[in-house]
């Protein structure tokens, strides 16, 4: 081993073991790989190579280079600094002297060049080479920090979209990417929502929205493509099944302080009259005190206009005040802040759709063509529909390849 290594690698060992506020990273099979690594000196040629391989292996399913994972890494780790000042706290002179210090730390150990160690590995064969970049890890740090609002922490530095499992926040690794210049029709719609997100990510007062209408009309891929058009402004979208909105009070609680802003997005919503999950909407809906953020709105889909299926036998019984309750369980959509109706179109905004989308897909048939295709096609599918108009574009795009 060279006298350089011999110099760094065992007391920047040492150091990381004293890391506080970036403690969580210790755990991490790469780091762990690397400071592994400081006793390759006193390591047979076995051993010496599996633990090179092994710190590669941690590696390279993420990046081919050190730094940058490093880097990755200390930007997404939530830690009580970040925690403060994402909430606008002073950290103190003794954090700030802290965090410095760390990072000063991770940066030298993410210099670590893998022929300053292979060399000192009597093997002939082929070792793996990782790269490594010159980064000044505190200025990037401290960039990041300003900009926290738009990139959050954590794990929602590093996703944009999430589900719940278990009561817990799940990232969703490939979501829908669709944006929002590859949707056609409904533009007036579509302002709606998106005037209503901006005034979220302005911090100004947003609706909960309903986006009601027929079936095929874009309701659920509407919502997908505003959150992402805008997750680089500090959007993320956390999508509930109708089943787990009890939920909802404790998401607002864990994300209520949370830089960033947030859309609860709820497909397909509709509610029998005896359901459980009727009062949790409920809740967040009128801002009750347990389930109120500034940082949030409800954004829900759904084929009815009135949420709660509605018997004609739910009429009868023997309450005394049975209008009353009806009128509480039928009225539920009215509760939304901001209501978007989404109908199927007609015959010439069904063409205009597919003729849109023809140009986006780049077909090479002509106008005729395509018009004939697609009422073809909308007979065969039962009625005109902005899905039914993607569903006959790439049916035809198919076709010409």
């Amino acid at each position: 081993m060279t006298v350089t290594l011999i110099n760094r690698l065992p007391p920047l060992r040492q150091k990381a073991q004293s890391l506080t506020i970036f403690r969580k990273l210790l755990t991490d099979p790469a780091v762990k790989g690397m400071l592994a690594l400081a006793d390759v000196e006193n390591q047979c040629v076995d051993e010496a190579i599996s633990a090179y391989a092994s710190f590669a292996a941690s590696l390279f399913p993420h990046s081919l280079n050190w730094s940058e994972h490093l880097l990755n890494l200390v930007l997404e780790d939530e830690n009580f600094y970040m925690l403060k000042r994402s909430q606008g706290e002073d950290p103190g002179e003794e954090l700030e002297s802290c965090l410095k210090e760390e990072l000063g730390i991770l940066e030298e150990l993410s210099q670590i060049q893998p022929e300053e160690i292979s060399r000192e590995i009597r093997f002939d064969g082929r070792l793996p080479r990782w790269q490594t970049s010159k980064i000044d890890f505190y200025t990037v740090y401290k960039q990041r920090m300003n900009e926290i609002h738009a990139h959050g922490y954590g794990i929602f530095a590093k996703y944009a979209a999430f589900v719940v499992e278990d009561g817990e926040l799940v990232p969703v690794k490939n979501p829908d990417g669709v944006r929002l210049s590859q949707l056609a029709g409904y533009e007036r719609e579509r302002k709606e929502l998106i005037d209503n997100t901006l005034a979220l990510l302005k911090g100004l007062p947003a609706a909960n929205a309903l986006l009601y209408g027929d079936a095929g009309t874009g309701k659920s891929t509407t919502v997908k493509a505003v959150a992402n058009e805008f997750k680089e402004n500090g959007l993320r979208l956390i999508e509930l099944k109708k089943r787990q909105l009890h939920e909802i009070p404790k998401l607002v609680d864990y994300l209520s302080r949370n830089p960033l802003k947030f859309i609860l997005f709820i497909d397909d919503l509709s509610f029998t009259k005896d359901d459980d999950d009727f009062a949790a909407l409920k809740a967040i809906l009128e801002g009750s005190v347990s389930a109120r953020a500034d940082n949030l709105v409800v954004y829900a889909t759904s084929n009815r206009r009135h949420l709660v299926k509605e018997k004609f036998s739910d009429r009868d019984g023997d309450e005394v005040h049975q209008n009353d309750t009806m009128e509480e369980l039928i009225s539920l959509s009215d509760r939304f802040g901001l209501t978007i109706t989404f109908i199927k179109p007609g015959k010439d905004g069904y063409l205009s759709i597919v003729r849109e989308l023809a140009n986006q897909y780049g077909l090479r048939l002509s106008l005729e063509e395509v018009d004939a295709a697609a009422e073809r096609f909308a007979l065969s599918r039962g009625g005109r529909s902005p899905r039914v108009a993607k569903q006959c574009v790439e049916h035809l795009k198919a076709m010409e390849a």
